[in-house]
């Protein structure tokens, strides 16, 4: 039999029936995709893990000795169940069989091994039910081999409730002893400097150490051909682009009739950041460029500016927004900075799914035609019915919120146009460095002049319930003084809380909130309407599921001071701009994370009026929920929050769902604890393409381009 690769199929290496379940359980196609399964922990044979640390709910593999065994015959149902007890020495755990009485001869008091499942309880005690295990070898053949498997590290894998770590572990084992040699990806000279391991090795060394000492060094091995591929994907990627032909967009008397008729003197960084736009727009390839900036920094007016630029020649921009609201008020402030004498030639058009169909058809053919300049829209500009006749830029907003197969989609309805995607959600440097490597980032520090500000401070109901009332109290205050407030809610109705209820909203990992949501927005709104200070007030709601119109007809209505108390999920969370809002308070807000905590009270202190923010929390001092929130109310600086945010939560949350390229490479690599170690291999990254641009002199590196971002995440790569 042909020794394996790391490119050959799962079935043809473990069988059919084994490489379905990898399939299923972890979506493992390959053996590379298996053998880049890493241990998550080692353990040893003589080490008893604790077994009171153990969390209820949860998937665990434990080491641990049986202490005793029992069958009795059942009371309620037919059969028999059989109970064993492991222990740690300290603690103890019960495993229960119903009519496997066989296992008795096997589950010997004395006798060690792993043990894997899901953590119950019964009477107060914790309990595996039908737990897979593997028992070490008998004490006569221990004792023969006790010398050399004394410190033999065991690798405990993430595993299922359908596959356990030590299954993985066999699985894993059968395949490295028919695996051939493995190209290196790493250039021989970065090897040497780094002292790293060849990587067949570090893939042995990492699933069978023979010694703890083998562990670190083929984990930085392992770490560097994953910060290596990817930095080298992300540099390809730049290239690719760049090797495209763009249509050059000069700016004109449109530009320059906008600046002059502004009110207002724009701020340093709007004016740097607009500046490098416009030399992209006229470069011979397609700008491709993020700027971020805090909540109310002036994008829009950077995208705008850019926008004319390319109405200049007579091409066309589309600005694609996530909710139907935020398109509505991008559109009406698009209209309004461009005023009465600019709007008509460039006639923006809103183009959303939720439309009267005779409206939208009028939209799409003012789009089509060219008579369109600047369109905005939600995914219905991703439809295949919506045609441009020049689409020369693309603009996206708040990115995090879009696939990027959505935006690559609305890209390809043009010939190579420019992109420009905003953020109002802070990136730390190892991020941007990590996942958005292929793009040049702007930044936009500096706010515009005539700002409040706002105070952010904590209610603590832990330790002071009765801050409650006075919340209520504080919102019925501005309300008195002719000023608007925002209740935002983790879900719309706690009392029957579905995962569809919180569609609007990711909650927050359960780390020291209460363990069920108690504020929906129904829940507020009833106790508004029976709260004696708000008998005089306009209470309304709003969440995510209602119809689009309804949530736009609401958001006007609060826009105009219709609406005292807007009581919402944070379906508020972008795009909603409310001069006279002075106060927000964020119930249960140890379940949003401390960016979305920083967005959300972007909403308030956005004019003349200055802006409070309560952060309601019934976390416990000194938890990873309530750190959160206090660091939220700690600063104003978004910049340094994501930075404290990617230290709390991990790469892993903060990436998002939609940059799945650079996720599913991402295994052993840290952006929090390894940006020296990234920044030095996209050094390297782009040595090697400056002098090897295809790759014939690294057939390693090229071929784990290939595999390890193979054809689906090289392309979502592509699309950032």
């Amino acid at each position: 039999m042909p020794a394996l690769a790391l490119e050959s199929r799962l079935d043809g290496a473990v069988g059919g029936k084994t490489a379905t379940a990898l399939e299923r359980a972890f979506g493992m196609r390959t053996v590379g995709d298996l053998l880049a399964h890493y241990p998550r922990r080692y353990a040893k044979r003589g080490e008893l893990t604790p077994i009171s640390s153990l969390p209820i709910g949860e998937p665990v593999t434990i080491v641990a000795e049986v202490r005793r065994a029992s069958e009795r015959r059942m009371q309620n149902r037919k059969g028999s169940l059989l109970e064993v007890v492991i222990s740690d020495g300290a603690g103890e755990l019960s495993l229960t069989f119903f009519n496997q009485t066989w296992r008795l001869k096997d589950l010997q008091p004395g006798r060690r091994g792993v043990f894997a499942g899901k953590v119950g309880e019964y009477r107060g005690a914790k309990q595996l039910a039908h737990p897979d295990y593997e028992l070490f070898d008998d004490e006569q053949t221990a004792r023969l081999t006790a010398e050399a498997n004394a410190n033999l590290p065991i690798p405990i894998y993430p595993a299922t409730s359908t596959i356990a770590s030590w299954q993985l572990r066999k699985i894993v084992e059968l395949v490295l002893d028919g695996l051939g040699p493995v190209a290196d990806p790493l250039p021989e000279s970065l090897r040497r400097e780094e002292g790293l391991l060849d990587a067949r090795t570090a893939i042995d060394r990492i699933h069978r150490p023979e010694v703890e000492g083998q562990i670190d060094q083929a984990r930085a091995t392992l770490r560097m051909h994953e910060a290596f591929v990817l930095q080298v994907a992300l540099l390809q990627q730049r290239q690719s682009v760049r090797a495209l032909s763009a249509t050059s967009r000069a700016p004109g008397a449109l530009l320059a009739g906008f600046d002059a008729a502004l009110p207002f003197e724009r701020t340093p960084d709007q004016i740097s950041v607009g500046e490098r736009i416009e030399r992209d727009l006229q470069g011979d390839w397609p700008m491709n460029r993020l700027v971020q900036g805090e909540v109310g920094s002036g994008k829009t007016l950077v995208a705008l500016r850019a926008m004319l630029q390319v109405a200049q020649s007579g091409g066309q921009s589309a600005l694609i927004a996530p909710t139907e609201v935020l398109a509505g008020q991008h559109l009406r402030s698009i209209a309004r900075m461009l005023g009465p004498r600019l709007a008509p030639e460039l006639m923006p058009t809103l183009l959303t799914g939720q439309m009267p169909a005779a409206e939208r058809r009028k939209a799409a053919l003012r789009v089509a035609s060219g008579q369109a300049l600047i369109v905005v829209g939600t995914h219905a500009l991703l439809s295949e019915s919506t045609t441009f006749a020049d689409l020369g830029l693309v603009v996206v907003d708040e990115q995090h919120r879009f696939g990027v197969e959505q935006r690559e989609s609305l890209r390809a309805k043009g010939s190579a146009p420019h992109a420009l995607v905003l953020t109002a959600t802070p990136i730390p440097r190892t991020v941007a460095m990590t996942v958005f490597g292929d793009l040049d980032v702007s930044t936009i520090r500096t706010m515009p002049q005539g700002r409040a500000g706002i105070q952010t401070f904590v209610a603590p109901l832990a330790e002071k319930p009765g801050w409650f009332s006075r919340v209520w109290d504080r919102i019925a205050e501005e309300a008195a003084a002719g000023h608007q407030s925002f209740v935002v809610c983790p879900a719309i109705d706690a009392e029957s809380q579905t995962k569809d209820d919180t569609a609007d909203e990711p909650a927050a990992p359960s780390d020291g909130e209460t363990v069920r949501t108690r504020w929906g927005v129904a829940q507020v709104l009833d106790l508004l309407s029976r709260h004696p200070s708000y008998a005089r007030l306009r209470v309304a709601g709003l969440h995510g599921k209602m119809p689009a119109d309804e949530k736009d007809a609401i958001m006007q209505s609060f826009a105009r001071g219709e609406i005292d108390v807007l009581v919402a999920t944070t379906v508020v969370e972008v795009g909603v701009d409310v001069a006279n809002a002075s106060t927000m308070a964020i119930l249960e807000a140890d379940r949003f994370g401390v960016s979305q905590l920083h967005q959300l009270r972007g909403r308030v202190g956005r004019g003349g009026v200055p802006g409070l923010c309560l952060l309601v929390t019934e976390a416990a001092l000194g938890t990873p929920a309530r750190d959160r929130v206090e660091a939220v109310a700690g600063t104003l600086d978004g910049f340094l929050l994501a930075e404290i945010d990617l230290d709390l939560r991990g790469e892993g949350d903060v990436l998002g769902d939609a940059q799945s390229g650079a996720r599913s490479s991402l295994r052993l690599l840290r952006v929090v604890t390894d940006a020296d170690l990234i920044a030095h291999a996209r050094n390297v990254a782009e040595q090697v393409l400056e002098e090897d641009p295809a790759l014939r002199a690294h057939p390693g590196l090229a071929s784990a381009l290939e595999r390890r971002l193979g054809q689906h995440e090289r392309a979502a790569l592509a699309k950032n």
